[in-house]
């Protein structure tokens, strides 16, 4: 029951935060988060640590830029063609790394996602270096006019919810259930009869598609594409997310994509703020410094939050639980 109330008043929250907040920041925080609960599905309750997912991320993203702005496409019909591309491509890297288990899965996902790297720098379709620009944002059903900043907020918001509902409902249906017996023992869910296999390519489709749908959302929302979205440091951003979040939680991976992104288009802000108050031209700097403080964060977290945010504070209230019965 608390859990629903917490629901209820998050989404409250997220209506009323464009009246409040850039809308364009907001779209793009819940595209990232959408991104770090599609990846959070795969490690979280899978225990697959996929180190390729930029693919799909970024190859949703170039498929929908291409029809949006060469084939004029309406975007309703480019997104979800774009997230078919990405769900196409999670069930090829799927097939040949589901094939190997711990770091060897892992190292197999990365190669693999590194030749759709290349892939795009090569490809005349992608424009190489230079990337996809000018990708419009278009009608929704040929109604909805998405070039204003509040309409599509709320479009990438519904977007958002549904990707969050279905993860939901995958994690706490029998479908879901056996995921986490094999993420616990997959010896044991082997010998119980199942077919682990299916169930981890099943998983891994999923999230390649969700990971899909937000890659192809934030090329509609910020109008271009680039080799930024389908870079090994992509997949890096997203495992740093969940983490930092709490992997294996629900609401983790929003927690953490949103301070992970907003770290990163705040901190320029921030140093320059710092050093115009405390007279040290040094903190302009931070800006630049990213990587550094988003690499401290993670040790920090590491270190002293093993769960996450969200697990450690989960951990504390069941804690509390416990004392006060």
């Amino acid at each position: 029951m608390n859990k629903k109330i917490a629901y209820v008043l998050a989404l409250a929250l997220f209506l009323a935060a464009p009246f409040y907040a850039y809308p364009v920041f907001l779209m793009k925080l819940l595209c990232f988060a959408l991104f770090a609960c599609a990846f959070n599905l795969l490690i979280g309750f899978t225990g697959l640590l996929s180190f390729g997912h930029a693919a799909f991320f970024g190859s949703a993203g170039y498929v929908t830029g291409y029809l949006l702005t060469s084939m004029g496409l309406p975007t309703e019909l480019g997104i979800v063609l774009g997230v078919a591309a990405s769900s196409l491509l999670g069930l090829v890297i799927g097939a040949l790394a589901i094939r190997r288990q711990g770091i060897y899965f892992s190292m197999i996902t990365l190669a693999l996602a590194q030749m759709v790297y290349f892939a795009a720098l090569r490809s005349p379709f992608t424009h190489g270096e230079d990337g996809l620009q000018g990708v419009p944002r278009g009608r929704l059903f040929g109604m909805l006019d998405l070039s204003s900043d509040v309409n599509m907020y709320y479009v990438v918001l519904a977007i958002a919810v549904a990707g969050f509902a279905l993860i939901h409902r995958t994690v706490h249906s029998p479908f879901g259930q056996v995921l986490k017996a094999i993420k616990e023992n997959e010896p044991r869910a082997m010998s119980l009869g199942y077919e682990v296999d299916r169930y981890k390519l099943l998983a891994f489709v999923l999230s390649a598609a969700l990971a899909g749908l937000a890659g192809a959302t934030k090329t509609v929302v910020l109008g271009f594409e680039t080799l930024t979205d389908v870079h090994w440091t992509m997949s890096g951003l997203v495992v740093l997310m969940t983490l930092v979040g709490g992997m294996g939680t629900m609401a983790g991976p929003i927690i953490g994509a949103f301070l992970v992104i907003a770290l990163e288009n705040k901190l320029g802000e921030l140093g320059a703020w710092l050093a115009e108050q405390l007279g040290i031209a040094w903190f302009s700097t931070l800006g630049e410094s990213v990587g550094m403080v988003t690499g401290l964060i993670f040790i920090v977290c590491v270190l002293l939050f093993r769960r996450g945010i969200v697990g450690e504070i989960g951990a504390l209230l069941e804690r509390g639980r416990k004392l006060a019965a």
